[in-house]
């Protein structure tokens, strides 16, 4: 670790680094060996859609290769098999997250804000939060303060200012990303979730509406991404 910290490796890390070159074709899957060398954090297991067998073989080369481990969209079944490879695994059951790491990360400065706009949000944060805390970002989360009663809000304008970067996660209407953004001179992400009646169309409706936001410095991802926004908030808070 303080060779790396130097800016230098051993011979037998570099060589071992070298043979991964550029990526791992293990039949279903090719692994991208080199993600953490260009983007600074591993490849990440999109879940859904593998099976558990699946999501094992390729969690155990991420892991030899990198010690750092995210699924996401994922289930307690695939977790009960998982940790028999890697014992130290953690499962987030209400964000649907599978995560590990053996490495630390060099940590960032700022803090970043994650705010709900109901309870209901809190699985979307939640995947937001593990990914931000797997790359070395401070968390802090505020939730149940949306528009209905904006005075909850208000009432947070000191966390609002001590943040480096905000996460706004709302369904619905999806109004408290351009509410936040009117108050804070700092980026913020907004997350649109399934979250709602039938009139939001599982999130169409807060998708729209955010990226239709009048207020300037709001970034829009795709419905229910929490880790795609607790990643790009890493990116900005780094």
């Amino acid at each position: 670790m303080g060779d790396m910290k130097r800016g230098r490796v051993s011979v037998q890390k570099a060589l071992k680094t070298l043979c991964a070159l550029p990526y791992e074709d293990i039949g279903f899957a090719k692994i991208d060996s080199h993600r953490a060398m260009r983007r600074g954090f591993p490849e990440v297991i999109f879940g859904k859609g593998k099976t558990a067998a699946q999501i094992v073989g390729i969690a155990k080369r991420i892991l030899a290769h990198d010690g750092i481990l995210l699924v996401t969209r994922t289930t307690g079944e695939v977790y009960a098999k998982l940790k028999k490879a890697c014992p130290g695994a953690r499962f987030d059951k209400d964000a649907g997250v599978i995560y590990f790491s053996k490495v630390r990360p060099a940590p960032k400065k700022g803090t970043v804000l994650i705010i709900t706009a109901g309870t209901a949000d809190l699985p979307v944060a939640g995947e937001a939060k593990v990914t931000l805390e797997l790359m070395g970002n401070k968390v802090e989360i505020l939730s149940d303060v949306g528009v209905a009663g904006l005075h909850r809000i208000l009432d947070k304008r000191g966390a609002l200012e001590a943040a480096n970067v905000i996460i706004v996660v709302a369904g619905m209407e999806g109004a408290l990303a351009s509410v936040v953004s009117g108050l804070v001179s700092k980026p913020v992400i907004a997350v649109p979730t399934s979250v709602g009646y039938g009139a939001s169309f599982g999130g169409i409706a807060p998708l729209l509406t955010m990226m239709n936001s009048c207020s300037p410095g709001v970034s829009v991802v795709n419905i229910d991404n929490g880790f795609g926004a607790g990643y790009f908030a890493s990116l900005i808070n780094r």
